[in-house]
């Protein structure tokens, strides 16, 4: 059954909706367009498949445009996206121009009409030398560019100085620039089919659809299939655990479209698994939400081994059910779990091996950290907060707006 705003009210901080409420006041009426690569896989689309209806719900005509591209370009933004997060990658003059092609391409077949035009990550940032400058214009980097690879920033550097703003998640994610830099969190819908409550009995039911048996503790990793999550290290801190406490590990995920190296991420997990019985890697389509959902509650520790992560929404998925998380010391994991209170934060297989057992070990603090866990999501990454940014922004940028009237981060 479809939710509305006031459905929040039970879930939200307390005074959270009525202060959408009077934000929207300020910008009902006025428009936003987001432009991304891909409507389904990922956290960019998760997150706008929900803030779209909200925001037009709150008064702001929001409208959502994906940029179309071959393989090619979907090949060369992922050596983008790698290169962004510090691995070195060979990127040919030839591939730089297949991605100005493809976004001169789409910037004739997009209309631009729009008070703010959020562009998101480094696939459609070119937009902005092939468009029309009517509305303000802001780029959202959901990435990890702390320590990018000087070319390929160089190179999207010369687009990014073009907008009037620009958004990260962390504030070590941003950069030099001569443009104003905001600092916006993102966030997960509590009422969404991945995140809403679940009876013991839809748990059960779900579980045993997929094959997985609960005769043991279950530890978890949902993630799409990307070296930067590090599957193969998730499974190797698991086999140092289980020489101590017997427990079954689940690696769940899927791919997106504008990633293709997951097929070949998943063939090494699977090869590097070799055939244990109590490791399930499970290749879910990308509206699998209510498995993830049962799986996330099932678990006894839920796991985001990522070596980098630009923020890495699963772990608040887990915490608002309840779970302690350990998670790799990179990104915004960083910022989701408070050190011993709310989970760990470790950089080593061994160290994830360590907490596991710890935890199995003490299942009463366990318990403690998820509580903590469930409520330090509730006051800082439900999408109430999300909207309120996003209202906050385009009153900023619309009202009579000049750049430096805001100092960036830099």
């Amino acid at each position: 059954m479809p939710v509305c705003l006031d459905d929040y009210r039970k879930v939200a901080p307390p005074g959270a909706i009525d202060l959408l409420c009077r934000l929207s006041e300020r910008v009902k009426g006025r428009s936003l367009l987001h432009i991304n690569s891909t409507r389904v896989g990922g956290g960019v689309a998760e997150m706008l498949n929900r803030l779209v209806p909200m925001l037009n719900e709150l008064g702001v005509n929001t409208t959502w445009e994906v940029i179309q591209g071959s393989d090619e370009f979907f090949a060369v933004t992922k050596a983008f996206h790698n290169a962004l997060q510090g691995l070195e990658q060979e990127i040919s003059e030839r591939m730089y121009q297949a991605y100005l092609e493809c976004n001169r391409e789409n910037a004739k077949r997009l209309l631009f009409d729009a008070d703010l035009i959020a562009v998101h990550d480094p696939q459609p940032a070119a937009l902005v030398d092939y468009s029309p400058r009517v509305g303000r214009w802001v780029w959202r980097c959901h990435l990890d560019i702390s320590h990018p690879a000087r070319r390929v920033w160089r190179f999207l550097r010369n687009y990014v100085v073009k907008y009037d703003a620009a958004i990260f998640s962390l504030p070590i994610f941003a950069q030099k620039l001569p443009i104003p830099q905001f600092l916006i969190y993102p966030s997960i819908d509590p009422l969404s089919d991945k995140n809403r409550e679940l009876s013991r009995r839809e748990v059960n039911r779900i579980l045993n659809n997929l094959g997985i048996p609960q005769d043991k503790p279950i530890l978890l990793q949902v993630s799409r299939f990307d070296y930067f999550k590090d599957p193969v290290g998730v499974i190797q801190a698991y086999r140092i655990a289980k020489k101590h406490n017997d427990c079954r590990l689940i690696l769940a995920g899927g791919s997106a479209a504008d990633d293709p190296e997951s097929k070949g991420v998943v063939e090494k997990v699977r090869d590097v698994a070799d055939q244990d019985p109590d490791v399930h890697i499970l290749e879910l389509p990308p509206d699998s939400n209510l498995e993830i959902n049962a799986l996330q509650r099932a678990a006894t520790i839920v796991l985001q081994k990522s070596t980098k992560e630009g923020f890495g929404l699963t772990v608040s998925e887990a915490m608002w059910k309840g779970k302690p998380v350990i998670g790799g010391d990179a990104g915004g994991i960083t910022v989701q779990i408070l050190y011993y209170l709310t989970g760990y934060t470790v950089s080593s297989v061994e160290g994830a091996a360590f907490r596991i057992r710890y935890l199995l070990n003490n299942p009463d603090i366990a318990r403690k950290m998820g509580a903590d866990a469930k409520e330090h999501v509730r006051r800082n990454f439900l999408i109430t907060r999300h909207l309120a940014d996003y209202l906050t922004l385009m009153a900023a940028m619309t009202e009579g707006w000049q750049a430096t009237e805001i100092l960036p981060f830099s």
